[in-house]
């Protein structure tokens, strides 16, 4: 089931060869068998007369893996692989010191070509170049490799339109067959929505996160959309304590796609922040040229790259980005005619800029609820065009705003058209105690 999610979720997704670490213990067995196999071979066909009952084994192996590759109109291409590489005979050979191991290497390689994709084209043309036949062997087993991968990806491209289509019920029918097996497997699910709830009744969280609208009233008891307590209950995930919380059970298969949005949206706080800071306090000539805030939000980004490791110093980051800032802001107020930042002033922007680190810093708090409100407008007018525009203040992330939002939506949906059957049932039974 993850497989299939991935798939369809993952657009580009690509099945990749398998590559171990230099320093693996897994690499240095795995390299230690190869050698000592690949010795075996070369001993046996130096032998007088030649053994070549290893040689034979590679290639019944070679040749279930090129009728692998065919498709089922490949009827001519089926039968001359299967005519040539008859093991039967090449036995025959072998016994009568007939074999002529060259000739099949050179059949092999030709059908390799044949059916290869263009992009492995030069590796099999290395091959003709290859005259001994252990290192032919070894190197011809290596593109094949890469050519099951090529056909894998190919299966995969193929198999997304159908898949998409079946995916829904897929994973639904197996979710339930696990929830069969494990009756508590929606308990998170069902603690999850009754929060999402809970904090929309009473607007706990109202500064934090946005109100996800479609409250209304009705007498003294404030009604809520069941839809609009789901969107709200996708915006707490990009809010999530991975550390100490579980995660519920019905988006555990996208934990990491929320965990990156969320530290997407995190560095792109902080960059908002800095710039609505700089653009303030900067001259409104200065803070309305397209071309400086295209080039200041490139350097801040860059400066905070890699806010998503352990090791990044938010603090740090933010001094660089005060002192870089400052310069850019002074040299784009001289080539405008205007007098640069003086000295007070550079100190209070570098002072602002500085502050943003704190999670708590007024700033950075209106940017995060800003962009939480915009995530939750995508989410109400995903089927509607145009899209949302970004709050005041967002102007220059926008596009990148956009860019987490557009995936932050699909993946939204798409686990709403699987699961919503549980979510449905869940909140009929919490909005009625609510």
């Amino acid at each position: 089931m993850a497989l299939a999610h991935e798939i369809v979720i993952n657009g580009d997704f690509q099945i990749k060869p398998v590559e171990l670490p230099e320093d693996s213990l897994e690499k240095r067995v795995k390299d230690i068998v190869h050698k000592a196999f690949w010795d075996c071979l070369s001993v046996q066909l130096s032998e007088v007369p030649p053994t070549y009952d290893r040689a034979i084994k590679l290639v019944g192996e070679i040749k279930e893996t090129l009728l692998s590759f065919l498709l089922p109109g490949h009827t001519r291409l089926r039968n001359q692989i299967t005519e040539v590489l008859d093991l039967d005979l090449i036995k025959q050979e072998a016994e009568n010191g007939a074999l002529d191991i060259s000739k099949l290497a050179e059949f092999i390689i030709g059908m390799m070509g044949t059916l290869c994709a263009p992009v492995r084209d030069e590796e099999v043309k290395k091959l003709k170049d290859i005259k001994e036949i252990v290192p032919l062997f070894r190197a011809i087993f290596s593109v094949l490799d890469l050519m099951k991968v090529d056909m894998a990806n190919f299966a995969v491209s193929s198999i997304r339109p159908h898949l998409m289509q079946q995916s829904i019920e897929y994973e639904r029918k197996q979710f339930q067959e696990f929830l069969e097996k494990q009756p508590n497997s929606l308990d998170f699910v069902t603690q999850w929505l009754q929060e999402a709830t809970d904090d929309l009744m009473s607007q706990k969280y109202k500064n934090a996160l946005p109100a996800a609208g479609g409250a209304t009233s009705s007498g003294d008891s404030p009604q809520l959309d069941p839809v609009a307590v789901q969107n709200y209950a996708y915006l707490k995930l990009l809010k999530w304590d991975h550390l100490h919380r579980p995660f519920p059970e019905t988006v555990l298969m996208d934990h990491s796609r929320f965990q990156e949005f969320q530290l997407q949206l995190e560095q792109l706080t902080v960059l908002g922040a800095v710039l609505l800071v700089t653009f303030s306090m900067a001259a409104p000539g200065i803070a309305s040229r397209a071309d400086f805030a295209e080039k200041l939000k490139m350097i801040v980004k860059i400066l905070l790259t890699d806010m998503h490791l352990p090791s990044f110093h938010l603090e740090d980051a933010l001094t660089a980005v005060g002192e870089k800032v400052c310069l850019e802001v002074s040299s784009c107020l001289s080539l405008c005619g205007l007098s640069p930042l003086t000295t007070d002033k550079e100190a209070v922007l570098k002072g602002q800029i500085q502050a943003v680190a704190s999670p708590d810093n007024p700033i950075r708090r209106i940017v995060d609820s800003r962009i939480l409100t915009f995530l939750d407008a995508y989410l109400a007018s995903s089927h509607q065009k145009p899209s949302p525009i970004a709050p005041g203040g967002l102007g220059p992330i926008q596009k990148e705003l956009e860019e987490v939002a557009v995936k932050f939506v699909r993946l939204v949906n798409y686990n709403k058209m699987v699961f919503s059957p549980y979510y449905d049932a869940i909140l009929s039974k919490t909005l009625a105690r609510s």
